[in-house]
């Protein structure tokens, strides 16, 4: 589906790396077939010399020669970058957005004419391929569109497809998420030399143990809830744990955390 199509990474940051880094171990372009742009030649000497591809300064000419562009820049510098590109975009190219808090329809309108635009919401743990992100088609984006854009992200995780509406609450989920659990992990650690492990054995297990129980919803496709009742035995030591988590608020806290970078996420673009 890609290996014929021209990229352009506008802005590519490590966002932008580690999306092209996953397109190519995965087979899905070629080198030859990418342009990427950044904001300071150093930048484009460092991706030029891990990937081969071709790099420019001038967004404007990137896009000319793209069939799909991949906004990856921070959320205040859309506008700029929007205005910069938007006479070299025409209907028959892709724009997807990476940048938080950026609607497809903020876009459009910016540009005044029917080019489709996609949104997309990585997270960072794309960097190592198994990032999450959810993608959501603008008006003038079609079956075709939604299938390029699940191609790209999927080279670097999973990817979902939502109505644009739920968008912001993805951010504050998924795109935030990987802070949230860097806490429990540093927090499970920090017990474990509490109760006399060594520290790097502690973390190796707070984070294994973390991924593997994600992997254990995936996997399995049972609620959460159903798998900590099979590791919660009658008059065990894990009921004893879950009351402590109860009694401390955790379960509330991460909800309220949910929310709150979710309603943050849909004030980036002004901030």
């Amino acid at each position: 589906m890609l290996k014929d199509k021209k990229i352009a990474v506008i802005g590519a940051g490590k966002l932008g790396e580690a999306i092209l880094g996953g397109l190519f171990d995965a087979g899905a372009v070629r080198p030859a077939n990418v342009i990427a742009t950044a904001a300071h030649q150093e930048r484009l000497n460092v991706l030029a010399e891990r990937f081969g591809v071709e790099t420019t300064l001038a967004n404007a000419q990137a896009v000319s020669e793209s069939d799909v562009v991949l906004l990856s820049t921070k959320p205040q510098t859309i506008p700029e970058v929007v205005d910069e590109i938007a006479e070299v975009l025409d209907p028959s190219k892709l724009v997807i957005t990476a940048a938080a808090s950026v609607s497809t329809g903020f876009i459009e309108e910016r540009l005044g004419k029917p080019v489709p635009v996609l949104r997309a919401m990585p997270n960072t743990p794309s960097l190592i391929k198994v990032g999450m992100t959810g993608i959501a088609a603008g008006t003038h984006a079609g079956p075709e569109h939604v299938a390029t854009t699940r191609a790209i992200f999927e080279a670097v995780g999973r990817v979902v497809a939502v109505d644009e509406k739920h968008m912001d609450a993805i951010t504050g989920l998924s795109a935030s998420g990987p802070a949230y659990l860097y806490i429990v992990i540093e927090s499970l650690a920090e017990a474990g030399v509490k109760v006399g492990l060594p520290r790097d054995v502690a973390t190796e297990l707070a984070a294994q143990t973390c991924l593997g129980a994600g992997a254990m919803v995936i996997e399995t496709g049972e609620h959460p809830a159903r798998l900590k009742d099979t590791v919660t035995t009658p008059a065990g030591c894990t009921i004893d744990g879950i009351l402590e988590l109860e009694d401390g608020g955790l379960r509330v806290t991460l909800i309220k955390a949910v929310v709150k970078a979710a309603a943050r996420a849909h004030e980036l673009l002004e901030a």
